[in-house]
């Protein structure tokens, strides 16, 4: 594989925006470009790196991220027949760790990611976002979410009851079970039993 006949183009990957680096294979940084993380801006970043190339040039473009922030970009450039490659980010970091003077801003973090391209291309593996791990990390996301806000409720019920009913664990084995639930919503505090044993 002759390295002479890539450019490559290293991106670091936000919420927000992207940063893309572009290289030659003798580590000439030929430019820079910050974009949207947006679908429709995408063309863009494709006229941009499309205006380095010349006759022979293939351009590659490595992405640490193609499951999370970088997973619509990803996709964007594989339909459109770019090589895209998975670069993992224990190897950037190592590349940027590197130099005596380490740096970290998103043109540096991008231009890492390009030089590891550089080095790295035969080894490294094609990007290959997954919809169905994608889902699955959103459902996790969410239901990891959810236990911490009903735990978080939970807490805070513990709380509530401590104050009215100090000894409330002696009627209710379980503090949230229907049956306590419905006692609590009906006698939110001591004062609404009026005399009921």
């Amino acid at each position: 594989m002759r390295r002479d006949k890539y450019i490559y183009i290293g991106l670091d990957l936000h919420k927000f925006q992207h940063t893309a680096v572009i290289l030659d294979c003798w580590h000439e940084k030929l430019g820079e470009m910050t974009f949207q993380n947006k679908p429709s801006i995408f063309p863009s970043l494709s006229e941009y790196v499309n205006s380095y190339l010349s006759e022979g040039l293939t351009p590659v473009f490595g992405l640490e991220d193609v499951g999370g922030y970088g997973r619509d970009l990803a996709l964007y450039l594989i339909e459109r027949g770019y090589i895209v490659k998975f670069v993992n980010s224990s190897l950037s970091n190592a590349e940027r760790n590197s130099y005596a003077m380490t740096e970290k801003n998103d043109s540096w973090d991008a231009q890492c990611v390009a030089r590891v391209l550089i080095r790295d291309l035969p080894y490294l593996p094609e990007a290959t976002p997954s919809d169905i791990h994608w889902i699955i990390a959103q459902l996790v996301g969410r239901r990891n979410a959810l236990v911490k806000t009903q735990t978080a409720l939970k807490n805070q019920l513990h709380m509530q009851l401590n104050y009215h009913y100090p000894s409330y664990k002696e009627f209710f084995s379980e503090v949230d079970g229907k049956t306590a639930l419905a006692f609590w919503e009906s006698y939110p505090s001591p004062s609404h039993l009026g005399g009921k044993p």
